[in-house]
């Protein structure tokens, strides 16, 4: 029996009587946060294929960084929109600090709620 093979693009190494890819973490440091980890946890559990496949093709972690990255600009991005709207400006902080930090809290929930549900616990695949 060989020691290495090569079969679809994957190299395999023997260990004892069983052939186990040589997989190796990519290069590099990823920052991913509570958003990439929660997409994570969906993928693995909802999309087995694709997280297999990011995993075999070494983008996995990049791909993480990337969601985490996207949804935390769309919840700022939400937050603003949403204190805009509502009127929550910088005169009700001077006025009423606990009015306003309940207010952008209840804001910052539901922008959050907004993009775990639409984006990051989406069964939409992004590329």
């Amino acid at each position: 029996m060989k020691e290495e093979i090569i079969e679809n693009g994957i190299e395999y190494v023997r260990d004892g009587d069983y052939y186990i890819p040589n997989l190796k973490a990519p290069e590099g440091k990823f920052n991913i946060g509570k958003y990439g980890r929660l997409h994570s946890i969906f993928i693995k559990e909802n999309r087995p294929c694709i997280y297999s496949m990011k995993m075999l093709n070494g983008t996995w972690l990049a791909y993480l960084e990337e969601i985490d990255t996207t949804s935390r600009e769309m919840v700022d991005k939400l937050v603003k929109d949403m204190a805009v709207k509502q009127g929550i400006t910088e005169e009700l902080k001077a006025k009423d600090q606990m009015t306003w930090v309940a207010a952008m809290n209840g804001i910052k929930h539901s922008a959050e709620e907004i993009v775990l549900r639409e984006f990051v616990c989406s069964m939409e695949v992004r590329r």
